[in-house]
C-alpha cells in the first residue's frame, strides 16, 4: 500500500510542477521531494521521476495507436517495461529507453515473465541521445517541459504516419489528433479491486500522427492547365493557396495525415471544383484529383516541390 500511495502522490505532483512549469531540479525543493517523495529514484540525473502506467491505459494507448503484428514500438522513459511487454503481447516488437538501472533490471524480469524476451529489449540510453526513427510507434509518460524538447526531433526523425501516444502531458501548440481519457477510480491490489482515494479519477491519453513535410511552393498540370500552390504548415495544420492562370482557387476542405493529403477547392470563374487526393513522397506528391463541372472526369495528380 505504500508503494502505491508513492505512485499516486507522485503522479499528483507531476502534474502540479508541469502545470507551474517548476523543475524537479529546483534547488531545495529537488532535495525535498527526492528524499520525501521520490525515494525510488536513484542517484542518477533522472529527467522525470518514476510513476507507472495503470495497466488499463496502457491499453487504451495501445489501442489507439492500433499496435499489433508488423510494428516496432520505442517507450522512451520505460520504467518496468510495461507497454512495451504489452505491445509485444499483442504481436509487436520493440524496446524501451531508460536511465535508471533498476527500473531495467525490473522490465527485463517482467519480459521473461510474461515469455516475450524474444521480443523486446531494455536499453540503457539518454532518451534525447537515443535513435527512435526505426519506429512507427513511439509511447511516453514524460513531463510536458520533456514532451516539449523532444517534440522537434520526433518531427524530424520519425517518418510521416508514425503514430506517437503520451500519457498525461501534451506537446504545447502541436494539436494532438485525438484526445481521450481513461477512468481510473479503481485499482487493483493483490487481485482485489479497492477504490483509489488519491490518485485523479481520470488519465489523459494524447495521440499524434507524424505529418509529412508540405510547406513550399508546388506545381503540376491537371486537365491541360498549370496550377501553383504554396503551402503553410503548422504540423498537421495546412493553409494552400491554389491558382492556375488568372484564377485563385477557393479552398474548402484540407486533409493531412501522415503522408496522406486531401484538398478540395473550386475555381470562382468557371465553378468548376477538383477534389485532390495524394500521398506525399519527399519533393512530390503522386495521387488522383476528381474534377466536377460539366464534364466530371479523374486525372493523375502528379504535384512537384518547387526548388
Amino acid at each position: 500500500m505504500e508503494n502505491l500511495i508513492l505512485q499516486s502522490l507522485n503522479r499528483i505532483f507531476m502534474k502540479l510542477f508541469a502545470l507551474k512549469k517548476v523543475l524537479f531540479r529546483t534547488a531545495g525543493m529537488a532535495i525535498v521531494f527526492t528524499v520525501l517523495v521520490f525515494p525510488q529514484i536513484n542517484a542518477q540525473d533522472l529527467d522525470v521521476p518514476y510513476v507507472s502506467t495503470p495497466q488499463s491505459v496502457v491499453e487504451k494507448m495501445l489501442e489507439v495507436t492500433d499496435t499489433g503484428p508488423g510494428d516496432y514500438v520505442i517507450d522512451l522513459g520505460c520504467g518496468d517495461g510495461r507497454i512495451v511487454i504489452s505491445a509485444a503481447q499483442r504481436g509487436a516488437y520493440g524496446h524501451g529507453v531508460d536511465l535508471d538501472p533498476e527500473r531495467l533490471r525490473e522490465a527485463r524480469s517482467n519480459a521473461r515473465g510474461s515469455n516475450v524476451s524474444d521480443k523486446v529489449m531494455f536499453l540503457q540510453e539518454d532518451l534525447f541521445k537515443t535513435d527512435f526513427s526505426r519506429a512507427n510507434v513511439i509511447t511516453m509518460y514524460l513531463l510536458s517541459s520533456v514532451n516539449l524538447k523532444l517534440r522537434p526531433r520526433l518531427l524530424d526523425k520519425l517518418e510521416p504516419g508514425t503514430r506517437v501516444v503520451s500519457h498525461d502531458f501534451d506537446m504545447g501548440e502541436w494539436t494532438p489528433d485525438k484526445h481521450l481519457q481513461v477512468d481510473n477510480a479503481n485499482i487493483s491490489l493483490g487481485g482485489w479491486q479497492i477504490d483509489n482515494p488519491i490518485a485523479e479519477d481520470t488519465h489523459d491519453i494524447y495521440y499524434w500522427i507524424i505529418p509529412a513535410k508540405v510547406g513550399g511552393q508546388w506545381e503540376w498540370e491537371t486537365n491541360g492547365k498549370n496550377f501553383t500552390m504554396t503551402v503553410e504548415q503548422k504540423f498537421q495544420e495546412i493553409y494552400p493557396q491554389i491558382s492556375t492562370g488568372n484564377a485563385t482557387l477557393n479552398v474548402k476542405k484540407t486533409l493531412l495525415k501522415g503522408e496522406r493529403i486531401s484538398i478540395t477547392a473550386a475555381n470562382p470563374f468557371n465553378g468548376n471544383e477538383y477534389v485532390y487526393n495524394g500521398r506525399v513522397e519527399g519533393s512530390r506528391i503522386m495521387g488522383t484529383v476528381q474534377i466536377r463541372g460539366d464534364n466530371n472526369t479523374i486525372e493523375t495528380w502528379t504535384a512537384k516541390l518547387m526548388k
